[in-house]
């Protein structure tokens, strides 16, 4: 060997590089291997070439403190640096990680984040009054990473031996740093920060050789671009580094996908194609040129056959050959994804491709999921995590494409023991805690009742990424959704915020926590004089009282409590409706919803409740939408008698009453029950003789409010209304209906907008 250190620059993902480094170990037998990654993470080594670890995978670094940093380090199995400690490994030769220590990484990266938020605003000032727009900047980036990403593969990835490979490399990263030169001021941070890598790493080097490695026994594995820079930046001295700010870090692995690994994942050191360059690496340990090339195109004839569309042998031969003459072309004696991308779209797409893009996807990013031996390198709460997949026998679903569950929270009598019986229950426990905690791996699907659950399952490494994060607050997932709600606890100011941590406690089935918010509610609800904030109070408490026997929990202490704020809503509501229509929309709801709790269960005081609902429906102060939806409650329920109707009908819709109050109160009381209302013929007979009564400012006024209160109206309800008033009217029904459910003319569409648009406030 020289002298100096062997520098082999690679990218980080580049199978080429990777081939052709183990070549050069081969040949070279150094005494030390040098690898481009955060010193502190070299712990991990050993992990990482166990003869269990299949890459995809990713050494992650993370804060000690809050707010949690992380930074990651992705590694597939034609990554160079894998394959150097692997091959350092295999022949018994130390491999030591010589860049920054992530502890340092991290520190920066905050810093970073500061200087970044100062930057945008300076950049706003900046881009004042300029011409370009974001678009046209974020396509002429994307076409320049293209033009890189295929220069790369032609010249690099397809060149024909190992010293072709590290001159090409070389010349590459050193045309990176002569670009950097007029670049703006964030690629001036991120020049400045490589320095300080690069000295750093020529200080390892450094100790090294003082460690008695000759420097000409060394391979120094690192990205292209920074070969020039640890051949003349003098290394880091003691002070310097002393200087450098730090957060106390903690490291692990995780497995990583194929899709994590692309660029379009947004990972910036990543790949366009993962999966491509598992078939380049592929070829090149066969010794095959265009091996990458037939593959590529053999995977999307048998996804598409897979899919049911006819692809031929004699198809594929003619996409092979096309690619070959295309990549002559264009310059190039083997083709390059661009080449076989076309070509498959010509022969196996019939010209689009749309019809294969699926299977493109397929062949180029992959669904690969890396995998790590049990218990490796991992947090308490990573391996909760994986406790629980495999004692709920959920493991299945531990892969990146997204699954159905379908859960019976009920208990199965047909299995034997316990444990079987309440499977879907402890499934929910375990899924609702995740949901909790914020880790994407479940979903609780729209539709969901207290009995049956749906649920989406998906791996992603985020999840290992969130589940490091939550580590700081607890060693299990239980501990951690515990500690959550304590701090919610700490922070809630209101009834109906304590009330959410007791309906998530209750689908977590922790019982202990329920029990600590349903007291922390009892003190917070003693003051507390908000209608609507207590009526959401009320309905999650009431949720949790209606399913506690199928989740199993005790929540029988939570009666009296419940009755308490029920019969405060009940005094609270005639203050409550003293309010204006901007402002009856919380207490609509809060009615209905305090009327669904009244009904659901037979301890709460119902007489009570419709008590204050007689008086707000005979009640003339109030808000008329909120004593027209009194009035409908008691409708629906059975508790307003045909002549109280039609005294209350002839009350609010008398020529007396003013328009919007008239309008208003029938809107409320078209908000329930709508069967009854429409067979009820007197009411649209009081309907129509007060619309008739109207002059042309009154009636545009009305028709604003009633126009509203019928929006919503089904098709089938209007057909009802529009057989009432035929009869009223001396029509069809029919006539009726159609005149109704016509579409309106311009005029008279241009006049409700101008109505919906006029403030009569004014007038």
């Amino acid at each position: 060997m020289s002298e100096g250190p062997l520098f082999f620059g690679v990218r980080h993902l580049s199978p080429a590089g990777a081939f052709h480094l183990r070549r050069l170990l081969d040949e070279v037998r150094p005494q030390l291997v040098l690898v481009e990654a955060p010193s502190d993470l070299e712990p991990l080594l050993p992990d990482i070439v166990r003869s269990g670890t299949q890459p995809p995978i990713a050494m992650l670094a993370y804060t000690r403190e809050p707010p949690v940093r992380s930074l990651l380090y992705p590694l597939a199995e034609y990554s160079p640096e894998y394959q150097a400690m692997l091959w350092a490994r295999e022949h018994g030769v130390p491999c030591h990680f010589m860049d920054l220590p992530s502890d340092i990484f991290l520190a920066l990266s905050a810093c970073d984040v500061v200087e970044e938020d100062a930057d945008a605003e300076n950049d706003a000032e900046d881009s004042a009054g300029e011409g370009e727009t974001p678009d046209e900047t974020g396509t002429d980036a994307k076409d320049e990473r293209e033009a890189h990403e295929l220069f790369w593969e032609r010249v690099l990835e397809h060149a024909a031996d190992g010293e072709g490979y590290r001159q090409g490399a070389a010349a590459y990263g050193k045309e990176l740093r002569l670009r950097e030169e007029t670049e703006d001021r964030h690629a001036r941070r991120d020049r400045a920060e490589g320095r300080i890598r690069e000295a750093y790493m020529c200080r390892v080097m450094a100790q090294a050789v003082a460690a008695g490695v000759p420097a000409g026994r060394m391979v120094v594995v690192t990205g292209a671009y920074h070969l020039e820079g640890l051949q003349s930046v003098p290394p880091m001295t003691d002070a310097e580094l002393a200087v450098l700010p730090r957060r106390p870090a903690a490291c692990t692995l995780m497995p990583y996908t194929s899709y994590r690994l692309s660029s379009l994942s947004g990972y910036g050191a990543g790949t366009k194609a993962p999966a491509y360059s598992s078939l380049i690496w592929q070829g090149l340990h066969r010794r095959e040129p265009r091996w990458h090339a037939r593959a590529y195109l053999t995977c999307i004839a048998r996804y598409l056959r897979r899919e049911g569309h006819p692809v031929s042998t004699a198809d594929v031969i003619e996409a092979v050959r096309l690619a070959d003459a295309l990549a002559l072309l264009r310059g190039s004696a083997v083709p390059a994804l661009p080449d076989l991308r076309d070509a498959a779209i010509t022969c196996l797409g019939g010209g689009s491709l749309a019809r294969i893009s699926r299977a493109v996807a397929d062949a180029e990013i992959g669904t690969q999921v890396g995998t790590l031996p049990e218990r490796v390198s991992r947090t308490s709460l990573q391996d909760d995590f994986d406790r629980c997949l495999r004692d709920l026998k959920l493991e299945r679903f531990r892969t990146p494409v997204p699954q159905e569950l379908s859960l019976d929270l009920r208990e199965n009598r047909r299995v034997k023991s316990a444990k079987s019986a309440f499977l879907g229950l402890r499934r929910s426990f375990f899924l609702h805690q995740l949901r909790v905690l914020g880790i994407s791996f479940a979903t609780l699907r729209d539709g969901s009742s207290g009995r049956d659950e749906g649920w989406s399952l998906r791996w992603t490494p985020e999840t290992e990424i969130e589940l490091v994060e939550r580590s700081l607050t607890g060693n299990s997932i239980r501990q951690a959704v515990a500690s959550h709600f304590r701090q919610k606890l700490d922070g809630a100011g209101s009834p109906a915020a304590v009330a959410a941590v007791i309906e998530e406690a209750f689908a977590c089935g922790m019982a202990t926590e329920l029990h600590r918010a349903a007291a922390a509610l009892q003190a917070v609800s003693i003051d507390a004089a908000e209608l609507a904030d207590l009526a959401t109070t009320a309905g999650r408490l009431s949720f949790v009282l209606r399913f506690g026997s199928v989740r199993r929990l005790d929540t029988r202490p939570l009666e009296p409590l419940l009755q308490q704020i029920f019969l405060r809503c009940c005094l609270l509501l005639s203050a409550a409706c003293d309010c204006d229509d901007k402002s009856a929309g919380p207490i609509l709801s809060a009615m209905d919803s305090l009327d669904g709790v009244a009904r659901a269960h037979a301890f709460l005081p119902e007489d009570f409740w419709l008590r204050a609902l007689d008086d707000e429906a005979e009640r003339d102060g109030g808000n008329a939408c909120l004593s027209g939806l009194a009035t409908a409650i008691l409708l629906e329920r059975g508790k307003m008698p045909d002549d109280r109707l039609h005294c209350l009908v002839r009350r609010r819709l008398s020529p007396g009453t003013p328009v919007d109050r008239g309008a208003g109160w029938f809107a409320g009381l078209a908000g329930k029950n709508r069967h009854a209302l429409i067979g009820c013929l007197s009411l649209w007979e009081e309907l129509s003789l007060y619309i008739d009564s109207l002059d042309d400012e009154t009636f545009k006024r009305a028709l604003l409010v009633l126009r509203r209160a019928f929006a919503d109206f089904s098709a089938g309800e209007k057909n009802g209304i529009a057989e009432n008033l035929g009869e009223i009217w001396g029509l069809s029904g029919a006539q009726v209906s159609e005149t109704l459910n016509a579409a309106l003319s311009g005029e008279a569409e241009e006049m409700l907008q101008n109505i919906e648009s006029f403030n009569f406030d004014d007038l």
